[in-house]
This record gives C-alpha cells, sequence and structure tokens, in this order.
C-alpha cells in the first residue's frame, strides 16, 4: 500500500470513529466495516463486533443483518444461533433482502428457530420479490420439493429463470436439469445446453462435466468430440470425479476415438478419488488387458476396493471369481456371500447366480424356495437365464407350487429376451426354446392360451411391442 493510500485509510478511519462516538449509526456500520477489513486501522473483528451491535440498536437494518451474521459464524463475538436469528428476524421486518435470505435459511436448518419449511419459504419469498438471486434459487427450491408449498415444477423453473438470469450459477445448473428432464416444460436439449454452456463458462465443475457429456452425445447441438473433450477435461481438473469417470467411458467405447490406455488412466484418477464405479472400470481393464498388459492381482484388488465401496456390480464379479477360483482360491461360502451383497442391491446376475446356488446346494444349504426367491427377483428384471430356470422350477415344483401354464410363459419369456437388441444369449435362448417346446405339448389348448396372455400382459407392462412376441406354441 503507498503511503497516500495509507494516510487516506487513518484519515477515513478517524472521520468515522469521531462521527461514530457521537451516535451516528451509518458511522458506526462503516468504522465496523473498516475493522473487518483491516482498513485503516489493525484488523479487529471484536472492536467490530461493538460497533455493529451499536449501530443495531440504533435500527440500521444493514447493520443488523451484519450483526446476526457475526453471531452465526462466531465471529468476534461467540457463536449464538438464537441471537443470530433475532437479529436477522428484526432486519428482514424493516425489509432487508439479505436478512429475509438469511432468516430463511435459518428456519429450513432449524438453527436458532424451530425448523419450519414454510417460515422459511415465506421468508425466501419476500427476498425473492425484490430481486435477491439466491433467495429466488431457494424459493425454486421448495417449490421443486414441496418445502411448505405444493411441488410446482413451472413455479419452480419460473423462479430458477428469474435467479438463472441474474447469473446464480446454481440456478443456472438447475434451470439446465429441468430443460433437460422436460420438469415443468417440454424437454428442450438445445435449453439444457444453453444453460450448461452459462453455468460451465462460470466455471461449475459440474456443468462442465454436464456440457461435455452433451457435446460428445450430440444433445442440443451436433456431436462434437472436440469441445467434449475441452469441457471434460476442464471439468476434472475442477475436481470433478465424475468428469473423468464419464471421459474415461467415452475413451473406452463411446462417442470419442477409442483410446483405451487414456481411458485407464481416467479411470485411475477417478478411483483414487473414491470413485467405485470407476474402480470396478479399472479391475474389469486389467482382468482383460485393455490399454494394459493384463494384471490379475491388481485387478483382485481393485474389484475388492469397488465391492466394500458398495458396488454391486463388483460385488458380483467378485463372487464369480470365488466360484470359478480364477485369482483367488475356489470358495463356494464366499461366493455366495458376495452374491447375496450384490442381489440384495438389486442385481440380477447376482440373483440369478445366488439362486442357482441355492438351487444346486452348492455353498449353500440346498433350498429350493430361497432359489425360487432368487431365481423370481432377477427374472422380474428380464435377466433371461433366470427366467429360464424359474420356469424348471414351476415345471417340476420345486420352491412353487407346480404350474405348467407359469412354466411356459417363463421359457416362452427367456426365449425371447428383453426386446430389440437385447436377445437373451444363444444357449439360454435354445434350452428355453427346447423347454417351451416340452411345455407346450403339455398344455391343453386353454392352457397355451392363458400362458400367451400371461406373457401378453408381461410384455405390454414393459411397453415391448406385440409381435416381439412371435410364435408360442399355442
Amino acid at each position: 500500500m503507498s503511503q497516500d493510500a495509507a494516510r487516506q485509510g487513518t484519515d477515513t478511519y478517524a472521520w468515522y470513529q469521531r462521527a461514530a462516538v457521537k451516535g451516528d449509526p451509518y458511522a458506526q456500520f462503516n468504522l465496523a466495516q473498516l475493522y473487518l477489513r483491516g482498513d485503516g486501522v489493525g484488523r479487529d473483528d471484536a472492536r467490530a463486533a461493538v460497533w455493529l451491535e451499536r449501530a443495531a440498536g440504533s435500527g440500521l437494518a444493514f447493520a443488523q443483518n451484519h450483526l446476526g451474521a457475526m453471531y452465526y459464524n462466531g465471529r468476534g463475538l461467540g457463536r449464538d444461533e438464537t441471537r443470530a436469528a433475532h437479529w436477522f428476524h428484526r432486519a428482514a421486518a424493516q425489509g432487508d433482502r439479505s436478512a429475509q435470505h438469511n432468516l430463511g435459511l435459518l428456519y429450513r436448518k432449524g438453527r436458532g428457530v424451530p425448523r419450519s419449511h414454510s417460515a422459511a419459504t415465506g421468508w425466501f419469498y419476500r427476498a425473492a420479490e425484490q430481486g435477491l438471486a439466491r433467495a429466488q434459487a431457494q424459493l425454486a427450491q421448495s417449490y421443486l420439493h414441496g418445502l411448505g408449498v405444493a411441488v410446482s415444477h413451472p413455479l419452480a423453473m419460473a423462479w430458477f429463470r428469474k435467479a438463472a438470469m441474474q447469473g446464480h450459477v446454481a440456478a443456472q445448473v438447475q434451470l439446465a436439469q429441468m430443460y433437460a428432464r422436460g420438469q415443468g416444460v417440454a424437454a428442450s436439449p438445445g435449453q439444457a445446453l444453453y444453460w450448461f454452456r452459462h453455468a460451465a463458462g462460470a466455471g461449475d465443475p459440474g456443468a462442465q462435466r454436464q456440457l461435455g457429456q452433451a457435446y460428445a452425445e450430440g444433445r442440443g447441438a451436433g456431436p462434437d468430440p472436440a469441445l467434449a473433450m475441452q469441457w471434460l477435461e476442464r471439468a476434472a481438473a475442477g475436481g470433478e470425479r465424475e468428469a473423468l469417470y464419464v471421459l474415461g467411458g467415452l475413451l473406452s467405447g463411446g462417442a470419442l476415438a477409442r483410446d483405451n490406455p487414456r481411458a485407464l488412466r481416467c479411470y485411475m484418477q477417478a478411483a483414487a478419488q473414491g470413485h467405485v464405479q470407476a474402480q470396478y472400470r479399472v479391475a474389469r481393464m486389467l482382468a482383460g488387458g485393455c490399454g494394459v498388459q493384463r494384471d490379475p492381482v491388481r485387478a483382485l484388488a481393485f474389484y475388492l476396493q469397488a465391492a466394500e465401496g458398495g458396488a454391486a456390480n463388483a460385488q458380483c464379479a467378485l463372487g464369480l471369481l470365488y466360484a470359478k477360483g480364477q485369482g483367488v482360491p475356489r470358495d463356494l461360502a464366499q461366493a455366495a456371500a458376495w452374491y447375496r451383497r450384490a442381489a440384495q442391491q438389486g442385481d440380477a446376475s447376482a440373483q440369478n447366480n445366488l439362486g442357482a446356488m441355492y438351487a444346486s446346494g452348492e455353498g449353500v444349504p440346498r433350498d429350493d424356495l430361497l432359489a425360487a426367491h432368487w431365481y423370481r427377483r432377477a427374472a422380474r428384471q428380464d435377466h433371461a437365464p433366470a427366467q429360464h430356470k424359474l420356469g424348471g422350477l414351476y415345471a417340476a415344483g420345486r420352491g412353487v407350487a407346480r404350474n405348467p401354464v407359469r412354466a411356459c410363459m417363463w421359457a416362452w419369456l427367456a426365449r425371447q429376451g428383453k426386446g430389440p437388441g437385447k436377445a437373451a444369449p444363444a444357449d439360454v435362448a435354445l434350452a428355453a426354446r427346447t423347454a417351451a417346446n416340452d411345455y407346450t405339448a403339455s398344455l391343453s389348448r386353454a392352457e397355451r392360451s392363458r400362458a400367451r396372455t400371461l406373457v401378453e400382459r408381461w410384455l405390454a407392462a414393459r411397453t415391448i411391442p406385440r409381435r416381439l412376441l412371435g410364435r408360442t406354441g399355442a
């Protein structure tokens, strides 16, 4: 600081000091600001609080709001959320929009006041009507999630737009997501791209990642691999680990030119930051030698890391390794344990494999009821092998009451697969076709009709075109 600037700061301090001592609340407030900034005087939060107390006591609304913030943050005086709420309320009642917003936050969190979403929304509304962007964004959140008001996507979008137009980055991201999902408005990839671009340009890593994905996939504009790479790399540099994971996916067979070594590096970086799906992807690439020399030992370590982190697909993969003795000693009990963890999270392959273990009594005591339970859960996710096996249980009356009609239904579904481009594996389709023919031969015309009706209802519930049903033997 130059000598002239220092002298000017000292003179300013002296002027405010004289006026403050005489009781001028504006001078008291400004003097407090000098102490907070250390401008023309040594920084002293405690002295700042003293002068803010005097200005606030004189009824100066913005001094009351600042004093509330100091009590809330424990700056210059002891942290006291109740006193913070008191001063925010005094300033808010005078129409100070920042205080209204701050008071709304306290009501939303239940800090210093009883938690009340309706009270919070009321204060956010007062501040939002005065044009405060962050209050407009909070009010939009109230309408989006039904906090103190009925859910209204159109109103949420309207308030997010008001805040976004003022440059509120979080509101721009929310607005983009609502356009992408079609919440409160017809879905518009172009508008989503527009608002993601604004937020990304302001430095939001999440928006940069979304923008990169949009350019990679051609959502809202034609595919642009160069821009996709640019924005994903900027997001990753900003600490967005999901951007590293997405970039890895695009480089390993997505919208960008395949580059397995670079994809592996992206996955490794995301994995090091605790991204469990990236850990799983690293494990698969190490196990298969994609972009790197095959390394089963390191692959196992990454599978374990992802599995312990809760990744169901990694848990299922570990179950398979233990079941086959690949990279680990064969241990069917361990295989069942890992399958169970994945199955309980809804992994269809794990549910099918666990069902098979209960059906055969390998690794677990044989239990046809549990076999049917796990096959059924996988079958309901259109898992063709589980559908085929569940049909077999119905045909034999194992774990379920014998029901040839249900057996035929599941065999027909297993033969067909999940729909366009999702045919059942060839061996499963062949086995299911053979079983379906056997089951059909034992049914009466009425029973075949009932089985066909069950299949049609199943497909209709999944919006799969009826023509996929083909010939069922009915």
